[in-house]
């Protein structure tokens, strides 16, 4: 996809986008300098049309479940750097048929400027390294453009009040859909998938778009636990 394409798009979205409703709380990006690591692919290049795109939401608490030392997750975890709640996974292109483009080759990478100012809504360097290597070289020649967009969607949403939503008894997975498309009522309950890990706990919210970035029904690979699956939602220490 060209960058000048996508760049079209989201300006005629932006126009119509809502007030962001971030859940960094007291974000603070770091004094000291940003190292933005290499990434290594993790599989196979492969190139195909896109027909669409997923737009992932991890719940930052459940990620961060174990984490609080890690010197890798110490934006997101530590809490020196603030609390944070739903947080942008990345942008994802998909290709249909449970397939989707991968590491395409490009020799860009993140500035250790943009990743700095995308620090809040996606808090760590290594995570925006890869999810533009992974994913969005396959979109865009920039990863400026990658995340430029990434961002016009995340400030499009209103996110729901996880928090509040975890204190309440009998939750499962439509709870969640339910509680998102409360907030956002150009959604439907069919274009919000829920992930929950093996034990049940609530790790992420997959936003389906068409190809024009443009609610769409969500795959059943997207789409993740059913509405009757029970959920858990952890709030962090």
């Amino acid at each position: 996809m060209r960058t000048a394409y996508l760049t079209a798009t989201m300006a005629g979205l932006a126009l119509s986008a809502g007030t962001a409703q971030a859940q960094a709380y007291q974000c603070r990006v770091p004094d000291k300098p940003i190292a933005v690591p290499r990434i290594t692919p993790d599989g196979p290049a492969r190139s195909m049309p896109v027909t669409g795109y997923t737009l992932a939401l991890s719940w930052s608490p459940e990620h961060c479940k174990g984490k609080e030392t890690h010197a890798g997750d110490a934006v997101q975890c530590s809490g020196q750097n603030g609390r944070f709640g739903l947080i942008l996974h990345g942008l994802w292109p998909e290709g249909g048929n449970g397939r989707w483009p991968q590491w395409c080759p490009t020799p860009r990478a993140p500035s250790p400027a943009l990743v700095r100012q995308h620090l809040c809504t996606m808090p760590s360097a290594r995570l925006m390294a890869h999810e533009w290597a992974k994913h969005g070289s396959c979109m865009t020649r920039h990863p400026e453009a990658y995340f430029k967009v990434s961002q016009i969607l995340w400030d499009s949403l209103r996110l729901p009040d996880l928090d509040r939503l975890s204190r309440q008894e009998n939750r499962n997975a439509g709870s969640i859909r339910q509680a998102f498309t409360a907030r956002n009522p150009d959604w439907k309950p069919e274009q919000v998938g829920v992930q929950l890990n093996a034990r049940g706990w609530l790790q992420e919210i997959r936003l389906c778009y068409d190809k024009n970035f443009m609610p769409a029904r969500c795959a059943p690979t997207q789409y993740g636990a059913r509405d009757s699956a029970r959920a858990k939602i952890w709030r962090g220490r």
